[in-house]
């Protein structure tokens, strides 16, 4: 009984110190990168770990009995599970360790080779003992007696040290976090190798199970933890990148699944899941509903999964734009697809354009229309550091560079083919998240099909100076003929600034417009529009959409306001304000009326509702107790689909049930006065 404690209590620290890994990468390694291989081939190590203890544990309890004859076979057939699973633990381990190095070549393919010989080596034995008792056997009585063909393990024991040395080896010639984590792993095959030869030595002592709880705690301490903070890091890097997109999503090429981040309120407004299965399938259901009705039929032939690899193949990225319908508004998006440098995965950023485009609009409105290049030369010269004079049938050309500020025109270079030299220069002048477009826009047939209906186009792009980039502009006409492009390029890198600034005011200047003054929570204003958004979800039938309202009216305001003066009424209803946004942590405030507060559920809060409406009125009858804090009267009701057709059908249930509350409160104030 003894015996078996010891592998009972390392089992359970086991799978306690393993559960979240177990759940998360479970045991499929088929198809999986490296990466993601690793954590597979651990878990098997600990699986074999588990048998291997549970194995140990139910032998001690059964060969405490082992004078009963009928459980000998048990016993028997037990004691060769210990040493298949103590077999299993070292293949499991070496496998691990193959992919924990992430290197190809002699040694990795040494270590397989060794394990899996060695592995193999020790259940022809365990077979053989059966008709030869050279490893193990047990007397008359049932006693275990070990016989001298169980040195074999010692091999077992120098496959360990052989591992831990090549570990230690690796470790040397490695730096920072990578240097520890090698050095615990070498550590641990250490550990297995040395309680492996008490295991050997001392029969009826569980060393073999002890040495393997102490070589994963080494693991889990120093390997498991250590790249859970690396991971931690990556997300807070990709948080940050995050604040340039609206939505970043990762997608896995081969299964679909995928993983959207987005800080964006606009786009978590449209209520898109966050994870999925299948991207390509669940992005086509999507586009009906979300994607503005012209730009359909163009949507659904960019999401096909062929064709994306396809579109991707020789380049780093490529882009697209259509539009998206935010609170039934039709916006530009800027979508781009790119691959991970292992190719297993797509990364698919998503971006508002449509305040850039309307400013690009504008800024074309806003230009002259040109006859001839003299005319160009003299009237808007000053404004560009470069023109370009192209031949549209031959592409020679002739640049001039503008010599100062009145816009006096000097040669700068010429040439056969201005389209040849312009691809040989983009990778050296123009940024490189942006030689992509510049190549697509310095297209000859790219520019005559886009004049064919415009006046002029242009593009905004960024070059490298100094190491710094610079937003560029670059503006195409062609002369009244028709026989040549006018080319200018501009440095519009301060303008950009102004209007990002400008942007970045304007989104203030609308948030003000709906928060409330005295709370700090959003006003009136701001809960009729989530109303209005709301009501659009239930006429576009999108029932499947959970929320709730919370509707809360402080009580004695007016009583406040008389006695103890209107600065202690504006500071009760701030402390009610602040008593509503601490208990629905995760749900929008509104301060709809004077002394009248809603709360809008949804997602965890939805979950929990009826948990934090109970905070908050058990904390409002423990104010009344005290007589201290604010009074707030409060009523709750759910969305139900088959009920209801309006959101003010909702608030209305919620009013009422506030009301009730309400007068229940004055009904035990008067009691307690009383």
């Amino acid at each position: 009984m003894l015996y078996s404690i010891a592998p009972a209590s390392l089992l359970i620290i086991n799978l306690i110190l393993n559960y979240e890994s177990l759940k998360k990468y479970g045991f499929r390694e088929k198809g999986q990168i490296n990466k993601k291989r690793v954590p597979v081939r651990y878990n098997f190590f600990i699986l074999a770990s588990n048998c291997y203890l549970i194995v140990d544990m139910t032998w001690g309890l059964l060969y405490e009995h082992h004078d009963i004859p009928v459980l000998f076979p048990f016993i028997y057939l037990l004691t060769v599970f210990y040493f298949m699973f103590m077999l299993l633990t070292m293949l499991t381990w070496t496998r691990y360790i193959v992919a924990f190095l992430d290197k190809d070549g002699r040694s990795s393919s040494f270590l397989l080779h060794g394990v899996w010989t060695m592995f193999l080596i020790g259940i022809i034995c365990l077979i053989l003992n059966h008709f030869s008792h050279f490893m193990f056997s047990y007397n008359d009585a049932h006693e275990y007696i070990g016989k001298t063909g169980r040195n074999i393990l010692f091999l077992q024991i120098v496959f360990y040290i052989t591992v831990s040395l090549y570990l230690l080896y690796v470790s040397h010639r490695s730096v920072g976090r990578q240097k520890v984590r090698y050095k615990a792993v070498a550590l641990t095959s250490i550990v297995l190798g040395v309680f492996l030869i008490l295991q050997i030595v001392y029969v009826f002592l569980p060393s073999y199970a002890i040495g393997l709880l102490i070589g994963i705690c080494l693991v889990h301490s120093f390997v498991q933890l250590s790249e859970k903070k690396m991971n931690e890091i990556h997300d807070h890097i990709a948080s940050a990148m995050a604040a340039d997109y609206e939505a970043i999503s990762c997608i896995e090429i081969e299964s679909g699944e995928y993983l959207v981040f987005s800080k964006s309120q606009k786009y978590m407004s449209l209520n898109l899941p966050e994870t999925g299965k299948d991207f390509f399938r669940d992005i086509l259901d999507n586009i009906d509903k979300y994607v503005y009705s012209e730009d359909r039929e163009y949507a659904r032939t960019l999401y096909d999964r062929d064709t994306i690899l396809k579109n991707l193949d020789g380049r780093h990225s490529f882009s697209f734009k259509y539009r998206l319908l935010i609170n039934d508004e039709p916006r530009y998006f800027l979508f781009t697809m790119m691959l991970d440098s292992n190719s297993q995965f797509l990364i698919f950023y998503e971006k508002d354009i449509e305040d850039e485009l309307k400013a690009e609009k504008i800024n074309r409105e806003n230009q002259m229309s040109t006859i001839t290049f003299g005319q160009i030369a003299e009237s808007l010269a000053s404004n560009y550091d470069a023109i370009y004079y192209v031949d549209i049938e031959s592409s020679a050309y002739v640049g001039y560079e503008v010599s100062n500020i009145y816009g006096q025109l000097e040669i700068s270079q010429s040439g056969d083919d201005f389209f040849i030299d312009c691809m040989k220069n983009i990778p050296l002048v123009v940024h490189m998240q942006d030689c992509d477009q510049v190549t697509e826009f310095l297209n000859k047939d790219n520019l005559i099909c886009a004049l064919d209906n415009h006046k002029d186009y242009s593009l905004d792009y960024r070059i490298t100076v100094n190491g710094k980039p610079r937003f560029t502009r670059m503006i195409v006409r062609r002369t009244s003929d028709g026989s040549h492009f006018i080319i200018g390029v501009e440095d519009v890198d301060a303008e950009i600034q102004r209007e990002k600034q400008h942007l970045r005011a304007l989104n203030t200047e609308k948030e003000l417009a709906r928060r409330d003054e005295l709370t700090g929570v959003k006003n009136k204003k701001a809960y009729k529009e989530l109303e209005a958004s709301a009501q659009g979800n239930i006429d576009n039938g999108m029932d499947y959409l959970t929320f709730a309202l919370v509707v809360c009216d402080a009580n004695n305001l007016k009583q406040i306001n008389d006695t103890l003066g209107h600065a202690a009424g504006d500071e009760y209803i701030k402390e009610a304000a602040h008593l509503l946004c601490n208990i629905f942590v995760h749900s929008p405030v509104f301060r709809i009326g004077g002394d009248e507060f809603a709360v809008f559920l949804r997602g965890n809060d939805y979950e929990s509702r009826h948990e934090l409406m109970a905070t908050l009125q058990n904390q409002v009858l423990e104010n009344k107790r005290t007589g201290t804090g604010v009074i707030l009267a409060s009523g709750m009701s759910e969305y139900q689909p088959k009920v209801d057709s309006f959101v003010s059908d909702i608030f209305e249930r919620a009013d009422k049930k506030m009301y009730e509350d309400k007068q229940r409160l004055k009904t035990e104030q008067k009691f307690i006065i009383a």
